[in-house]
């Protein structure tokens, strides 16, 4: 099996940081994003969205979709914890946060990244006011956060879970647009420092 993935990009990151959790080595090929070759037709005969990351089996099936990628690996590996929870209560609890910092965090830096610097104006329309209104949403998103690192170790609860993976990776990738987690965020602060000191998202 292998990935398509550009590896600095957030959803490739979110896979790797997942399976460098698990101790999965899955080989990798890069896909130049930036020079369209996502748009090639080679490319989307892999990707039903066309986008990445995208894991292709031994046998030609192809998965797309992070999140969806991480949880063939966790329906598939022996493992004696789950980063998507081990009881029904844990996994609905990463299931809703997970689903928080996806769309009101990480996916608004997107929509703010792409429509503030115009990155791939070549191949869809960018409103610059929606940039802006979507970098705000994240502002305003991140004490969601802080208030509930208050009263648990990690974003779900007091164990690291794929939500973790996902408020990690939004956390670094909105420095872009010139926001800090600093101490104005303590407890959010203080959950990224830790974070940052594990193995998987080191690498």
């Amino acid at each position: 099996m292998k990935i398509y993935e550009l590896a600095p990009a957030p959803s490739a990151r979110r896979v790797s940081i997942y399976l460098a959790e698990m101790g999965i080595d899955v080989e990798r090929v890069n896909i130049d994003i930036r020079g369209g070759e996502n748009l090639s037709e080679a490319f989307q005969a892999i990707s039903l969205n066309g986008r990445i990351p995208v894991l292709e089996l031994d046998d030609g099936t192809t998965i797309c979709e992070s999140i969806a990628i991480c949880r063939y690996f966790d329906s598939v590996t022996q493992s004696k914890t789950s980063l998507f929870g081990d009881t029904p209560i844990e996994q609905a609890k990463i299931e809703m946060w997970q689903r928080m910092v996806e769309f009101q965090g990480l996916y608004a830096a997107f929509q703010a990244f792409r429509n503030i610097t115009g990155i791939y104006e070549d191949r869809e329309t960018c409103v610059t006011s929606w940039g802006h209104e979507s970098r705000q949403r994240v502002i305003d998103f991140l004490p969601v956060l802080n208030k509930q690192l208050a009263t648990s170790a990690y974003i779900a609860g007091d164990k690291f879970s794929v939500a973790d993976i996902t408020a990690f990776v939004m956390c670094g990738f909105i420095k872009n647009l010139e926001i800090e987690v600093d101490d104005a965020l303590p407890n959010l602060l203080n959950w990224f420092d830790r974070v940052s000191q594990r193995a998987s998202v080191q690498g």
